[in-house]
């Protein structure tokens, strides 16, 4: 079965640091370029963060710049969210996606031409 799941979210007070994870079964990651996306209560879904399938670039939201690093490590098959400086503002649902086909692209924190996505994970940032 191909899929994504993802882990790592929780409860958190503003200022703490979460890492989430996006672990891939039933194919290679190492072939796709990963995204990360965030769904505020009420707001639609936004990118965050993308990662080429090499790993050699990176692209970031401007809500999340200098606060939230992408990374991964093929050999686990998984790609890394790690948040730090967590406003309330980041509250929502986080869900990562992977593209590995000729209409991939990843601008602005937001991954295109998507061929798996994930069920996400909820992160609450709260004191």
């Amino acid at each position: 079965q191909l899929q994504l799941v993802e882990s790592g979210g929780g409860l958190v007070q503003p200022g703490g640091s979460l890492r989430l994870s996006c672990t891939a079964s039933g194919f290679n990651l190492g072939y796709y370029a990963v995204g990360w996306f965030h769904q505020a209560p009420g707001k639609e879904r936004e990118g965050v963060s993308c990662i080429s399938s090499s790993g050699g670039s990176t692209s970031y939201g401007d809500s999340v710049k200098d606060r939230f690093t992408i990374s991964r490590d093929d050999a686990k098959n998984t790609v890394y969210l790690q948040m730090t400086s967590l406003k309330p503002e980041d509250t929502g649902t986080y869900s990562c996606e992977a593209a590995g086909g000729s209409t991939t692209s990843c601008s602005g924190g937001t991954l295109y031409g998507v061929d798996y996505w994930g069920k996400g994970t909820l992160v609450t940032v709260s004191s």
